[in-house]
């Protein structure tokens, strides 16, 4: 049976990102982007990760430019605009597509026909909660802000 654990992704600055890398901890999976209504998210992203790093949450962002060309930067853009704006301490992928035939196959198994949370990703700040085991076992709409109760308690259950 096909887990998170099985994909990869590039890194931010080069190489790859295996998310065998975060087996036993609980990932929420959320694609990034820096000039987007949604990017003050950062904010929130940034101190649920310094909450909850010690406890087993990983924050996983993913720049995607598919969304009004909100991620236009390169990965050095993307990387200085992180830190500048800020300061995050969470790991960043490197730019993929979420969508379409030239989706990365994470989201293609992610919103794939048979997944249980299947349907196209509709924004920047889509979540996914992924539990210790590298099943998923929560998606979230862009607008849930990373401190609403709902999230919360998702991440809370897997920890």
């Amino acid at each position: 049976m096909t887990t998170a654990y099985d994909f990869t992704l590039p890194k931010l600055q080069g190489g790859d990102l295996s998310l065998a890398d975060f087996s036993n901890k609980v990932v929420l999976l959320v694609n990034v982007a820096s000039e987007c209504g949604l990017t003050a998210q950062y904010s929130k992203l940034q101190a649920l990760y310094e909450r909850l790093a010690d406890k087993g949450l990983v924050v996983l962002g993913v720049p995607c430019n598919q969304f009004a060309a909100q991620e236009p930067g390169t990965d050095d853009d993307i990387r200085n605009f992180c830190d500048s704006q800020y300061s995050i301490s969470f790991p960043l992928s490197g730019k993929i597509d979420v969508n379409g035939e030239s989706a990365h196959p994470l989201y293609q198994w992610l919103t794939g026909p048979d997944s249980e949370f299947s349907g196209d990703i509709e924004w920047n700040f889509a979540k996914f909660i992924i539990n210790r085991y590298g099943d998923v076992v929560a998606r979230l709409p862009a607008q849930t802000e990373p401190d609403e109760q709902e999230i919360l308690d998702a991440i809370d259950a897997c920890l």
